[in-house]
């Protein structure tokens, strides 16, 4: 099922926030009518008004983790998805860029009021937790992505990810 053209996208910044360790924090979502379906995801969130998308990343990690400190690096991955949840179908473009911190004590911040019925915690997660991860993860393939990100570095230019519909 292709995202129909005449969808407008959703613009949406994500952060690939890596600790010391090189451990990735994950926020633990779920679908707010039923909170057995669960998934992992990265922080971030839609664009609004005329803020930047680096504008909206930070704005969306402070919100979600409280942390404020941080300097994001290029954009790393690129991607279109579409999928269901609370209701309606969301069609996004997401970017997703790179960040690191030293701080790893992180809290749930100041969430909207859809994000506080459908998010429970987060958490940092190591390459290897990630590959052994039997829960859902977005982007699909974040282990593989992860893996490549430490071990060659971030890419020159963003990689398009493939187009994800759930």
């Amino acid at each position: 099922m292709p995202v129909p053209e005449e969808t407008p996208l959703r613009r949406v910044a994500r952060v690939v926030l890596l600790d010391p360790q090189d451990r990735i924090l994950l926020l633990h979502g779920y679908e707010p009518d039923d909170p057995s379906d669960t998934w992992w995801f990265t922080p971030g969130g839609g664009v609004e008004g005329d803020e930047t998308r680096e504008q909206a990343a930070l704005r969306e990690l402070a919100e979600e983790t409280g942390l404020t400190d941080v300097e994001l690096g290029p954009v790393i991955w690129r991607r279109v998805c579409s999928f269901p949840f609370a209701g309606r179908r969301w069609h996004q473009d997401e970017w997703y860029y790179l960040a690191r911190t030293t701080r790893t004590t992180v809290a749930l911040g100041t969430l909207t009021e859809l994000e506080s019925r459908s998010v429970a915690g987060l958490r940092w997660w190591t390459s290897a937790e990630l590959s052994a991860a039997r829960e859902t993860v977005y982007p699909t393939r974040l282990a593989e992505l992860l893996r490549t990100l430490l071990d060659e570095g971030p890419p020159s230019t963003p990689v398009v990810l493939a187009t994800e519909i759930v």
